[in-house]
């Protein structure tokens, strides 16, 4: 039974006796094709509203007087009920269908926002996002599982969207949310009022559909996490590491501290530019994963690899000779070579791995990612707090870099590998 699922992986397993094109008989009169888009468009709205806190950060720290450490601090709690409730619940809804699961999700997701709005301090910012963590990590499974349920028979097409749509979700909550907070009124209300009404729209959308997955006896012992990396695959892996921990550190920090970034490197208060960096970030990554989906694993981690590295050397230049439009540049081709870097590792690791074993393997990907991710963004706001904002992000590109040209290394090094060998047995 594959187990926990995360934002970029549509769900390794399906329930028993129950495949794609398969549908349990119920009221609901939706079409399936309509009832995928919907939770196509409910995925990606979890997401928005998790990247929607970024641009607010700047006006929560000026409200509330709290420091670049505590910033990073609720950025970083949000990733841990994320690693928390995927863990845990990942296959929750094998066994109590894929909609209960999904609406439970989008409650916590309509609390996350009346949390934001009641707003008045910053315990209540910790709260609001270890709900929205729970939200993301129980909603991951159930929608990507559901995708591949409604999909057409023969069609492929849930991998991708699943993985599309989560960074799309990345990018425009960024991007909406910054025009909403420099340009509308009510800047810490307004964009959670609007998520608050979509979120039960959503859940009434939900109510009106046929279940598509199966329900059986056992969710109290799926609640028991695996992490686990198969003997076969373990090379590959660790192989993988720096590259995954590379791109997903890249995230936690422009996610954290992106905004603020922006705002020194353009000279600029206008908030835009921080939802900005953020949308070029996870606009390209999304861009060139669909761009290069066809392209083979070992080839899409290298480009991935490649991208990584000149957009974080580009980035460094940025930041030291104060040339935004060059920042923008470097964060739009380190967005590609993140969205390249993982999915080919991604594919690469996960292909090792039995069905049997799926589960557990991909609960370590997503380990590795998460903890790059909030670990890297808690680290910066410890050292910006104590060194400033220029020179954190100076070493932090610079340490991303390294991190690439080891990543690149080993690509290279293992890619020459497989073709050596590839030749030696063609000619044995």
């Amino acid at each position: 039974m594959d187990r926990a699922r995360g934002p970029l992986d549509p769900g390794a397993g399906i329930s028993a006796g129950v495949r794609a094109g398969e549908r349990r008989p119920s009221r609901a009169a939706l079409a399936p094709d309509a009832e995928f888009w919907i939770l196509a468009g409910l995925f990606l709205l979890v997401f928005f509203a998790s990247a929607a806190a970024s641009p607010l950060y700047r006006v929560y720290e000026a409200e509330f007087r709290f420091s670049a450490a505590t910033l990073t601090a609720i950025f970083a709690i949000y990733v841990l009920f994320l690693m928390l409730s995927l863990l845990f619940a990942g296959s929750l809804s094998d066994y109590l269908g894929r909609l209960p699961v999904i609406v439970a999700a989008l409650v916590f997701s309509i609390v996350a926002c009346g949390v934001f709005l009641a707003s008045h301090g910053v315990g209540a910012l910790y709260v609001a996002r270890s709900l929205q963590g729970v939200a993301t990590g129980l909603i991951s499974g159930p929608i990507g599982a559901a995708l591949i349920e409604l999909q057409p028979t023969g069609s492929d097409r849930a991998p991708l969207v699943t993985s599309v749509f989560s960074t799309l979700g990345l990018a425009f909550g960024a991007l909406v949310t910054s025009a909403l907070v420099e340009y509308a009124p009510d800047p810490t209300h307004l964009i959670w009022w609007l998520l608050l009404a979509l979120f039960g729209a959503g859940i009434l959308a939900v109510l009106a559909m046929t279940e598509p997955g199966a329900r059986r006896p056992g969710a109290l012992a799926s609640l028991r996490p695996r992490i686990a990396v198969p003997r076969a695959g373990r090379g590959t892996f660790i192989a993988a590491v720096p590259a995954m921990a590379g791109g997903w550190a890249l995230c936690g920090i422009y996610l954290s501290l992106g905004p603020s970034l922006a705002a020194q490197e353009t000279g600029s208060a206008n908030l835009m530019w921080g939802g900005l960096v953020i949308f070029l970030l996870f606009g390209t990554a999304a861009t060139a994963a669909v761009g290069l989906r066809g392209v083979g694993s070992e080839a899409m981690m290298l480009a991935g690899c490649v991208s990584l590295l000149v957009g974080m050397a580009l980035t460094f230049g940025a930041i030291a000779a104060k040339t935004p439009p060059a920042f923008l540049l470097g964060s739009a081709v380190a967005g590609s070579g993140f969205g390249l870097a993982f999915l080919g590792s991604f594919r690469s690791v996960t292909a090792l791995a039995t069905a049997g074993q799926r589960a557990g393997l991909v609960a370590a990907v997503y380990v590795v990612g998460y903890l790059a991710f909030s670990v890297s963004a808690l680290i910066a706001g410890a050292a910006v707090t104590r060194y400033g904002l220029h020179s954190t992000a100076l070493v932090y590109s610079a340490s991303l870099a390294g991190l690439a040209a080891v990543a690149l290394a080993i690509s290279v090094f293992r890619w020459a590998s497989s073709r050596a060998a590839g030749r030696g047995s063609r000619q044995s």
